[in-house]
């Protein structure tokens, strides 16, 4: 095992450095190492600098990776720790993901200082949110609701709450419980209702496919399960050309060796939405989610994608 540090690149707010930590401790534990050994180094992405505009208008995924990555590339670190639901489905030459942690929980978080649930909004009420996706099911389910746009990292969004920008958001509930605020969860959205996004809830590890040493390490902290629900939901997320642009949700399960796979694709105003659902061996996720994408695609049929690249 390697004496030098050990730099990890990984976003600035708060819940990716913790993302950041959380890879660390678990590779000193598995190797018995010093989590000392470990160097985090913050580097500011496009997205993090750009604040005030929807991500489907500055070119999608990507926005939160592509410094890091140049940066992985470049030798400046050894390994980039990101949250998987930002990562674009092809990755730059030479890189991989070399290992996913066990994931969180994959649902969505209403947060409302005044509403117990989305259901409970009054009509007119406003609710923010940065994901598109979000935006579609929520118009979808209550078109009687004002969405506006909600950016920023997690505390950002919870000041502008309390400022009362608006009346609720939705968060990840995976990185509120990995922030210690789970308090701050109001009511919890179902999958029935509201599917997730694609890899929500995960952690991921990218290297230099070149790099044995650290893919090496990272293979001792890979957990399978989650691995294999990503590999499901990525392939749909890949036949679907999957961007901030498209308001596209999926969620794989596993049951023993058998896999649930369910997936949605919607427009933006949520006027129309497309789901399906698949189940069958683990071993054959990939097929999964690329055959449930191409029975969307079918269903939905070309005005449906050409309405999202208006």
């Amino acid at each position: 095992m390697p004496r030098e540090k050990i730099r990890i690149g990984t976003r600035g707010s708060p819940l990716a450095i913790k993302q950041a930590e959380e890879v660390c401790q678990r590779l000193a534990a598995a190797h018995g190492l010093d989590a000392g050994l470990c160097e985090i180094c913050i580097i500011k992405t496009s997205g993090d600098r750009i604040q005030d505009r929807a991500l489907k208008e500055l070119g999608g995924k990507g926005l939160f990776t592509k410094e890091i990555e140049e940066s992985l590339i470049s030798g400046e670190i050894d390994m980039a720790v990101h949250s998987m639901k930002d990562m674009p489905t092809v990755l730059p030459a030479g890189l991989e993901i070399a290992g996913v942690l066990p994931r969180e929980d994959v649902r969505d978080a209403f947060v409302s200082l005044t509403a117990a649930n989305l259901a409970s909004l009054p009509s007119g009420a406003t609710l923010g949110t940065a994901s598109l996706r979000r935006q579609a099911q929520v118009k979808r389910s209550r078109p009687d609701l004002r969405v506006v746009m909600f950016r920023g990292n997690v505390q950002t969004r919870l000041r502008k709450l309390a400022d009362g920008v608006a009346d609720a958001t939705l968060l990840a509930a995976a990185g509120l419980r990995r922030l210690g605020e789970a308090a701050r969860i109001t009511a919890l959205m179902s999958p029935d209702d509201m599917l997730p996004a694609v890899a929500q809830g995960a952690i991921g590890v990218e290297v230099r496919t070149d790099d044995t040493k650290m893919r090496v390490m990272l293979a001792a902290i890979n957990d399978a399960e989650t691995e294999v629900c990503l590999a499901a939901e990525r392939a749909f997320l890949a036949a679907l050309d999957g961007s901030c642009r498209t308001p596209i949700a999926g969620l794989a399960t596993l049951e023993g060796e058998q896999m649930r796979f369910r997936g949605e694709i919607l427009l933006p105003d949520g006027s129309e939405h497309y789901a399906t659902e698949r189940r069958g061996s683990a071993n054959r996720a990939r097929a999964m989610g690329a055959d449930a994408a191409d029975e969307l695609r079918d269903r939905a049929g070309t005005a449906f994608f050409d309405a999202l690249k208006a």
